[in-house]
């Protein structure tokens, strides 16, 4: 009776939305019927390992490399049963991408661990943030200065510091100073030419849906952003901007990270 409770409004909720009222969700991002597992233990890369034999991974969430805390968190909940809400399709470590529900006390793990600072948002190998609005939650956690983001944000002149990274996940802030167009990528560079600063590189297919996002050259130009993703080193730093979520315009933000 007591699950029966806990899913009874979802279901409420999705009777109540008129078919055709909202479009379909990205396929990275469409959801498989829901079931309840029990949570064994975390295996490695954040994997989530259940009584039934199962693994799976938090969708949206990016494991941190330092991962010591977000483990202990999870790990304390080995027994609890979730509420799992599988999620487009599997990892290349053939995991399933879910959301998950203690019904302990009712706690969204992936929030949890955002809310608290130990991982960074990020969509990993889809094509699509599933759950922006867990955006809020690290904004939340960076205002706090919390687990990851006791620090300032890495700058995007500061070259030395993003040498130093290389090879690493990063998130950088900076002002874009010049997008440069062309055939088959567009480069956002942060400083002048010859400064010592990052330059984000995004393929002609992300550049297309960056637009439907509202980023082209004329709205980053001169704007303030955060970027995520791995630092590689060439000539400069250099930054991947694997999908739109990568990239997220600052300028005109309130205090709670919400786009004025």
């Amino acid at each position: 009776m007591g699950l029966r409770r806990r899913f009874a409004p979802v279901a409420l909720v999705a009777l109540a939305i008129p078919a055709g009222a909202e479009p379909a969700p990205h396929p990275d991002c469409a959801l498989a019927p829901a079931r309840i597992e029990t949570l064994e233990g975390i295996g490695p890369r954040g994997e989530l390992r259940f009584a039934s034999g199962g693994r799976a991974v938090l969708d949206s969430p990016r494991w941190p490399e330092d991962e010591t805390a977000a483990r202990e968190r999870i790990g304390a909940r080995a027994g609890q049963r979730l509420a799992i809400s599988p999620r487009g399709g599997p990892d290349r470590w053939g995991r399933e991408r879910v959301g998950a529900e203690s019904l302990t006390d009712g706690a969204d793990l992936a929030g949890d661990l955002v809310a608290a600072g130990l991982v960074p948002v990020d969509p990993g190998e889809a094509d699509e943030l599933c759950r922006p609005a867990l955006r809020l939650l690290e904004q939340a956690a960076r205002r706090q200065r919390l687990g990851l983001w006791w620090e300032d944000p890495i700058d995007a002149q500061d070259g030395p510091a993003l040498r130093r990274l290389a090879g690493h996940y990063a998130v950088v802030e900076g002002r874009v100073r010049h997008v440069g167009e062309r055939s088959t990528r567009t480069y956002l560079d942060f400083v002048p030419r010859g400064g010592d600063g990052l330059t984000v590189t995004v393929t002609k297919r992300t550049w297309r849906r960056m637009a439907a996002h509202g980023l082209t050259a004329d709205s980053l130009h001169d704007t303030r952003v955060r970027v995520r993703g791995v630092i590689d080193v060439r000539r400069g730093p250099i930054l991947v901007a694997a999908t739109p979520d990568a990239i997220e315009m600052l300028d005109g933000q309130d205090d709670s990270g919400v786009r004025r």
